[in-house]
């Protein structure tokens, strides 16, 4: 629920009131003196859901649009007439629980921060996450994106569409390219002084090895499901008046640790790592907005005035079209590391098929097989290491030769230019007494 407080205009004092009584709202009215065009100040509370159409009420009524209008959140009403209006709009709503579009327009402005403050808790949230990825913790990790202050450029951006407000939608869209660009920046350095300080005496085989960075160098069509959620949540928890917090953490788990990865890449000299999680970035990016912009237009939120709305139904519609086409893009990447990693799997099971082949026909058993893939961000397969297991009374058989024609028999051809054309493989040897 919601207390209003509007200043009335000189002479519409008697069609004010009555609007408000015929909407069925209670209402306390205070003369105004400070001399200006006002005559009174009427308070009023409303379900959330009615604040936009009585508004618009009123300005039938002659309230100015640029009137002086407070909206707050009010914790308990009394009213016999307000639980009747409660009820009537829960009835009639026919876009949800949703508030008004003049609060979504002020808590879309409000969550962007200032720039100095944006600014600092980038920098800090993108360090945070590069140690946390370094040292192989979820838990850091997670404590950088609840610092991050990347919820509200998205939601201003998206906001700024839907209400045809161009101001908020280039600051939300400035504000996102500039924490981008910084937080990778912030990233690399970091990672660079780390590097060269020998604070992680690791090589980039070794760093790009680490689970936390691992799993975002070659992202699939589920990262692509984050965001999009992420997105939809960030949108309806703004629309609906509840808190943005824990939405934030989840808009900042898409965005803050691929742009450290990206700052790693580019520390330890990582061209593959770069491109695959930066790539990840910008899909994160187009999809927040993307599904944002749509799910408040679904909701039925438009400009004010309505002599707009077309052009404001035109630049949604080029926009979210802009990014469905980038998004459709940059999506095909992770199409193909979809494909890539079920055709992988594939791969492991003919080759340990065709290795079990070769060790029948001997005395010697198959005790392990790992198979090493490249740095590229497809990660296709590179090396096959496989340990045999043998009497330790005989020789060990000769077999390399022979696995190794079979396992690139089975082998799936490179999907990218820096993938090999030949699988090299490894057998170790192990003496089994049993």
């Amino acid at each position: 629920m919601r207390l209003v407080q509007v200043m009335v205009p000189t002479g519409k004092r008697k069609a004010v009131l009555r609007t408000l009584d015929e909407e069925g709202v209670d209402y306390a009215v205070s003369e105004e003196t400070s001399g200006r065009d006002f005559v009174a100040v009427v308070t009023f509370p409303v379900p959330k859901e009615a604040v936009e159409p009585v508004l618009a009420r009123l300005r039938d009524a002659g309230v100015e649009r640029d009137a002086y209008t407070v909206v707050v959140a009010a914790e308990t009403v009394a009213s016999k007439r307000f639980d009747k209006l409660q009820k009537e709009y829960e009835e009639e709503d026919e876009n949800g629980d949703r508030i008004a579009r003049e609060e979504l327009a002020s808590k879309a402005a409000s969550l962007a921060p200032s720039v100095p403050t944006f600014v600092i808790m980038t920098i800090i949230s993108a360090v945070v996450a590069t140690a946390g990825l370094l040292l192989d913790s979820p838990a850091v990790v997670v404590g950088s994106m609840v610092i991050a202050p990347l919820v509200g450029p998205a939601m201003s951006a998206s906001v700024g569409t839907v209400v045809d407000d161009d101001q908020m939608f280039a600051r939300g869209i400035r504000l996102q390219v500039f924490g981008g660009v910084l937080a990778v920046g912030s990233a690399a350095l970091f990672a660079l002084l780390l590097r060269e300080s020998g604070a992680v005496p690791l090589s980039t085989a070794e760093v790009l090895s680490v689970p936390e960075v691992d799993e975002r160098l070659a992202p699939d069509v589920l990262s692509l499901v984050i965001a999009l959620g992420a997105g939809a949540a960030g949108a309806i928890s703004l629309s609906s008046g509840v808190s943005t917090a824990l939405v934030g953490v989840m808009i900042a788990a898409a965005l803050i640790p691929p742009t450290a990865v990206v700052g790693i890449g580019i520390a330890w000299g990582s061209p593959e790592a770069v491109v695959g999680s930066a790539i990840l970035v910008l899909v994160n990016i187009l999809s927040i907005n993307f599904v944002a912009i749509g799910v408040l237009w679904q909701q039925g939120y438009r400009p004010e005035h309505w002599i707009r709305r077309d052009e404001a139904r035109r630049a949604a519609l080029y926009r979210i079209a802009i990014i469905g086409i980038g998004l459709l893009v940059l999506s095909s990447f992770l199409g193909t590391v979809t494909y890539t990693t079920y055709r992988n799997a594939g791969f492991q099971s003919d080759a340990q098929e065709a290795i079990e082949g070769v060790l029948a026909d001997t005395d010697a058993q198959l005790l392990s097989m790992d198979v090493r893939y490249d740095s590229g961000p497809l990660q296709e397969p590179a090396r096959v290491v496989v340990t045999v297991g043998y009497d330790p009374w005989s020789d060990p058989p000769e077999v390399k030769d022979e696995l190794t024609q079979r396992v690139n028999a089975v082998a799936p051809d490179p999907l990218s230019p820096w993938g090999t054309d030949r699988i090299a493989v490894e057998v170790r040897y192990v003496a089994v007494a049993e």
